[in-house]
């Protein structure tokens, strides 16, 4: 577990073998270094916050969230509901995030922002996605107070059928510069 630590991009961390318990011990271990306790977690000088819940910084929502997926379930009334469960792609490549957001190798990701429909808001957002097309590797960063900072949205492999035709029309709409 602790060798997790010392796991460089683009190895994946050993996180499978482990229950629950260790597993989450493991990947909390990398969160809080790169990301919790980590006063340089800024992309192009811009600090990057979790996202607020009820306008209180929630650590605790943010790891979950990049290291589960959201899926859909029926309750026993019929309704809908979501809920996020373990993703194995996510957690083993947790470590690859600061790697990204500090552009350690620019020469594998594209960076570029684009406008896109937020349906929970209701309206258009502007979004920064940080695209490592080799790894299928993306982090999506979404600017705030006027783009002198940002909110870390999530990051994901893509291993959805989907994910890469997705991406590919994203970059279609790219901007003329980065936000």
């Amino acid at each position: 577990m602790p060798t997790n630590l010392l796991k460089k991009y683009p190895e994946l961390l050993e996180i499978l073998h482990l229950n629950e318990a260790e597993r989450i011990k493991s990947l909390r271990r990398i969160f809080d270094r790169d990301i919790q306790n980590n006063p340089d977690f800024k992309f192009r000088k811009k600090q990057i916050f979790p996202i607020k819940t009820d306008g209180e910084i929630d650590m605790s929502r943010q790891f979950k969230h990049l290291t589960c997926e959201e899926i859909f379930e029926e309750d026993e009334t019929g309704r809908i509901i979501p809920k996020r469960i373990f993703e194995k792609d996510r957690s083993q490549r947790l470590h690859w995030i600061k790697v990204h957001v500090n552009e350690t190798y620019p020469q594998k990701i594209e960076v570029f922002s684009i406008i896109e429909r937020d349906e929970k808001k209701r309206k258009d957002v502007t979004r920064t996605y940080i695209y490592d097309k080799k790894e299928k590797y993306i982090i999506v960063l979404e600017p705030l107070r006027e783009c002198s900072a940002y909110f870390l949205l999530t990051a994901y492999y893509l291993n959805k059928p989907y994910a890469e035709k997705q991406m590919k029309k994203k970059l279609k709409k790219k901007l003329a510069k980065v936000v």
